[in-house]
């Protein structure tokens, strides 16, 4: 028997269907994946945050991370506006997921808002490293802003002066790779180490300088080398710095170790 030409038509139909059926068993495998993967990502993450901590600490290569978290670190929860301490638990505290709703969050002033996040969470999270003896060495707290590309994620370590930068780092952005990447290259931020935040009126001054820093430069202590070739990168730097470490951010909390009160 001749054989009978199924008609173009159908043949359209049936690799439709087909075409389908594949789209929509890839879609479930996809969302099944993500599903299953999103407790290891987040876990995942939450490492990465804490061995930043780690490296901003002073403590590394003496304490280790463990499933309690870090060893030495104090978490607190703090009222951005007040500078003081918030009874609350900071495991079950994010500040990222209150600065979505207005009624946890503040509308940041366009003409202060540096760092480009339009809003924020009323309160914050700080990080109080402790020496073996209990007493406290180090503040850390978390900066974020938007850079050339990207929204930039980092901790700055102060000492007790609430003044001092001991350390810096950056743990999550997609500045551009070779050039605005280098906020991430130890080298670079080995320079913010002694600078100072403030200045003598308590101006915030530190920033992200546009070329190389000069010894003879008056603002030397309050500079750090400029990024070749990642102008707008070190700018938002420059911005997150100004603004976190503000009147408006954590400001009136660091007035506290600057004998200004108590937090």
């Amino acid at each position: 028997m001749p054989e009978t030409e199924t008609p173009t038509g159908e043949r359209a139909t049936t690799t439709l269907l087909v075409a389908l059926g594949v789209s929509l068993v890839c879609s479930s495998l996809v969302a099944s994946a993500a599903v299953v993967l999103k407790p290891r990502q987040e876990a995942n993450r939450l490492r990465e945050v804490q061995r930043n901590i780690l490296e901003v600490s002073g403590l590394e290569g003496t304490v280790r991370l463990d499933e309690e978290g870090l060893e030495r670190v104090e978490v607190r929860v703090i009222d951005l506006q007040e500078g003081t301490y918030v009874e609350v638990d900071p495991t079950g505290f994010d500040p990222a997921e209150a600065a979505k709703d207005p009624e946890t969050s503040v509308a940041v002033p366009p003409e202060i808002d540096r760092a480009r996040i339009g809003r924020r969470a009323k309160w914050g999270v700080v990080y109080l490293v402790r020496s073996e003896s209990d007493e406290l060495e180090r503040i850390i707290l978390p900066v974020s802003g938007q850079g050339l590309w990207s929204t930039m994620y980092g901790f700055i370590a102060l000492e007790m002066d609430g003044n001092t930068i001991a350390a810096v780092t950056f743990y999550e952005h997609g500045e551009t790779p070779g050039l605005g990447d280098q906020i991430a290259d130890p080298s670079w931020r080995s320079q913010w180490e002694g600078k100072q935040v403030f200045d003598q009126e308590g101006r915030v001054r530190f920033e992200v300088a546009k070329g190389a820093v000069s010894d003879s430069d008056p603002l030397s202590t309050h500079r750090v080398d400029g990024i070749s070739g990642a102008t707008l990168t070190g700018n938002g730097v420059t911005h997150l710095i100004r603004y976190w470490l503000g009147d408006h951010g954590y400001g009136p909390y660091l007035d506290s170790f600057q004998g200004k009160g108590t937090p």
